[in-house]
């Protein structure tokens, strides 16, 4: 079968490149073309185009782009009608995905839509669309389903989420003792607080500044900055100012595995940090423009992942002008002593909501239901 798979962040990446691995253990012959990252093309995709040339963050950022991306969304057009696939997966990445797939629906083929669109939260009205693009929708948090059927009377997918196999798969292959990460990164014994600012160069440089500005407020502690793939380590020195701060790339997992506490951009990595029972406090702050316009259109509580997942504060969020030094340095310390404890405790919640392993593995026998139709 020819599969043509279409992500646009290193999450996608992630569990694209899961979902590739357990499509070709049912389907040997597998062929895959697509537009992914690193980790995908580790595993035999064939990638016409990189997920960092892809990247636009916020409402003011997309518009500023709009002749990249309609020309970004013509070449993956001319691209699938080229392969001719016997499917196409759309991983999460709405924005750009939705119109491809109303594109692929119009030319006959056969379209499924793993992670869904944040639906819930903002842009409701794309279900009817929805409905009618796509084959079939698989769901990873489990919340949606009921969201879908109640609200939508559209019957959905819950496959689990792919990030608790991942976390499992690393853990049992690649996880480094505290003593291994020390002597490969040549750090000194102080905990450490890891800082994920995001991938995207924009988030970047709004919430790094402010993350590093409390280093002073911790002695104690050593903070490591989880380098983004697609950034270069130059690009981030720009914001450091002490011989405090390393830098790691290409390793987050182990960074989160050896850490104490982190600072957390909102997406993902807030679920990630989670799974490895990391305090944290999820950070968001964004151009003026753009979050004025997302505070009247975006429709939830909570911002994290960890938060909509359990339904409450389980975690602290600190969004735009309440993200500054003086807030991270109280939460900080707060979340080192006396409310660490309440937060793991919210954390095992969360494992129990997003159910156990075998969420790609779901996946992929979706894939293939659809296929054999």
């Amino acid at each position: 079968m020819k599969y043509f798979i279409i992500v646009g962040e290193a999450s996608g990446d992630l569990h694209g490149a899961n979902l590739v691995k357990e499509i070709k253990e049912l389907d040997p012959n597998a062929n895959f073309v697509g537009w992914g990252g690193d980790l995908m093309q580790a595993c035999g995709v064939s990638i016409n185009k990189h997920y960092r040339e892809l990247a636009f963050m916020g409402f003011w950022e997309v518009i500023k782009n709009l002749r990249t991306i309609k020309k970004n969304l013509q070449q993956c057009k001319n691209e699938i009608v080229q392969f001719n696939p016997d499917v196409v997966i759309c991983i999460d990445y709405p924005g750009f995905n939705m119109r491809i797939a109303e594109f692929t629906h119009q030319k006959g083929y056969k379209n499924i839509y793993y992670i869904s669109p944040q639906v819930w939260a903002w842009k409701a009205n794309r279900v009817k669309k929805i409905k009618r693009i796509v084959a079939k929708m698989l769901v990873i948090l489990p919340f949606e389903k009921k969201w879908y059927a109640e609200n939508h009377n559209f019957e959905v997918t819950f496959v689990g989420h792919p990030l608790i196999d991942a976390i499992e798969q690393f853990r049992s292959a690649n996880a480094l003792s505290y003593e291994q990460f020390k002597g490969k990164y040549q750090l000194n014994d102080k905990p450490i607080i890891a800082l994920l600012p995001g991938s995207r160069k924009q988030e970047i440089k709004i919430k790094l500044p402010i993350m590093l500005s409390v280093i002073d407020d911790f002695p104690d502690y050593q903070f490591i900055i989880a380098g983004a793939p697609s950034q270069d380590e130059s690009f981030y020195r720009t914001f450091i100012h002490t011989q405090q701060v390393a830098i790691v790339f290409n390793d987050t997992y182990n960074l989160l595995n050896n850490s104490r506490a982190a600072l957390v951009t909102s997406g993902t990595a807030t679920l990630e940090t989670a799974l490895f029972n990391v305090p944290q406090i999820v950070c968001y702050k964004g151009s003026s423009i753009s979050y004025q316009i997302a505070k009247r259109v975006i429709k939830v509580k909570y911002i994290s992942l960890v938060n909509l997942i359990a339904d409450k504060e389980i975690v602290k969020e600190l969004i735009q002008n309440e993200l500054n030094s003086t807030n991270v340095t109280q939460e900080l310390r707060q979340l080192l002593t006396s409310k660490r404890e309440a937060q793991l405790q919210g954390y095992a919640t969360i494992k129990q909501l997003c159910g156990g392993t075998g969420a790609s593995k779901n996946a992929a026998k979706e894939v293939l239901s659809l296929l054999r139709q």
